[in-house]
């Protein structure tokens, strides 16, 4: 189970800047700070997938509107890369203040690129982690190249940025060209890993290559195959989290075992969202971890079976055990049993505006069986508890927390 809590903290310039703080279930074994692409946000889906992902291994991680964006104050034409770092360096240091450790920062395009000089500043980061970063951060500039000779004679310029408009200001312009993040690269001292995708058409994968030689051991290099810029396949982004969560281990170490899911009483059952798609959801029940979903054709990822195919599966399951139990109690001769079942749903409603639900439950019994005794059979199976549940009608009481 994870938790998403709203916090807000003082950024560089006295705004209070607006995150969100993804948090695992029991002890984090590590803290990461997330810091998202030029002109986006903390809830862009790159972001948001990346994080909750990151929560099932472990990780709490926040993510955030730097100065000027989303719902964080400020004035986004006075910003600029260099108040980008002081926002990261304020935001890890909340953390410390808060929790007392700031062990990872991952970056998404120039969000990557001020992680790397950020880090600098910041003795608490273990590892940095960049995904389709530049090697300068000038490269902003060609996303508003038409308008640049604008903003040189008149100061000033509107441009069109992810589908918004922005006033971008001279000194933004002089700030991003006087960055050296090649050079804060090669003087990280921390384990750096770049993932890129090779047809990122907005920050070519050359970029990569220049931070890849820049930097020093230890760093690593992961392609995002067939990925745009965004991510915008949840794929992607699970790839990236579940590398980056993998790559960790060796610097901020795992999760203690009994920490790694939580304690669900026995005959209670815990679904909690795992973040990794829309109904993507982990099921807790004593010891035990399963997954359900939805299949692709719904929306789904297909993690896992469908609620209904629990529900199959439950009926199924009782109806296996209770055979077994009464056999073994009369010592019938009986090797082995399977159970199918399968759900269907009327397509006319009834009287009651319902569209009735048939379970067709298939018995498989390998032994030697009298005719008289596989019939005792079928009436078993019909009194098998969860059998009598489906077969009468039950009280649900809900309540919200």
């Amino acid at each position: 189970m994870s938790d998403t809590v709203r916090v807000q903290f003082e950024g560089h310039d006295g705004y209070t800047l607006d995150a969100r703080l993804e948090l695992p279930d029991g002890t984090p074994r590590g803290y990461a700070l997330f810091a998202h692409c030029f002109s986006c946000s903390k809830d862009i889906l790159a972001a948001t997938r990346l994080a909750r992902r990151l929560v099932t291994h472990g990780l709490a991680v926040l993510r955030f509107d730097f100065t000027g964006l989303g719902k964080s104050e400020g004035d986004f034409s006075n910003t600029n890369f260099s108040s980008n770092v002081d926002d990261l360096v304020a935001a890890a240091n909340w953390m410390i203040n808060e929790y007392g450790r700031c062990d990872l920062m991952i970056g998404h395009s120039l969000g990557g690129a001020a992680s790397i000089v950020a880090a600098s500043r910041l003795p608490a980061i273990k590892a940095v982690a960049t995904l389709g970063a530049p090697a300068d951060a000038d490269h902003v500039l060609k996303q508003i190249s038409p308008k640049l000779d604008e903003i040189e004679t008149e100061g000033h310029a509107r441009v069109q940025l992810q589908g918004r408009e922005f006033t971008i200001r001279r000194q933004f312009v002089e700030d991003v060209r006087a960055s050296k993040v090649l050079e804060a690269a090669s003087a990280l001292k921390r384990p750096l890993m770049i993932l890129h995708s090779p047809i990122d058409e907005v920050v070519g994968i050359d970029n990569a290559t220049e931070l890849f030689i820049a930097a020093k051991h230890p760093k690593s290099f992961v392609s995002l195959d067939h990925a745009d810029h965004l991510l915008s396949d949840t794929k992607d982004s699970q790839f990236a989290a579940d590398t980056i969560a993998a790559w960790t281990t060796r610097y901020i170490g795992t999760a203690p075992v009994e920490d790694s899911a939580p304690e669900v009483p026995r005959g209670t059952v815990r679904v909690s969202e795992t973040g990794e798609g829309p109904y993507a959801n982990r099921v807790f029940t004593g010891p035990h971890t399963l997954a359900t979903d939805e299949p692709s054709s719904h929306g789904g990822l297909d993690t896992g079976p469908t609620p209904t195919e629990f529900l199959s599966a439950a009926l199924a399951g009782c109806t296996s055990i209770t055979l077994r139990m009464y056999l073994d109690r009369k010592k019938w001769p009986v090797d082995h049993i399977s159970v199918d079942v399968s759900f269907t749903r009327a397509e006319d409603k009834n009287e009651e505006g319902w569209h009735p639900v048939t379970f067709t439950r298939q018995l498989t019994v390998t032994g030697d069986l009298s005719d008289d005794q596989r019939d005792r059979l079928i009436e078993i199976a019909n009194k098998c508890p969860v059998h009598k549940i489906l077969h009468h009608r039950s009280d649900i009481v809900t309540v919200l927390r």
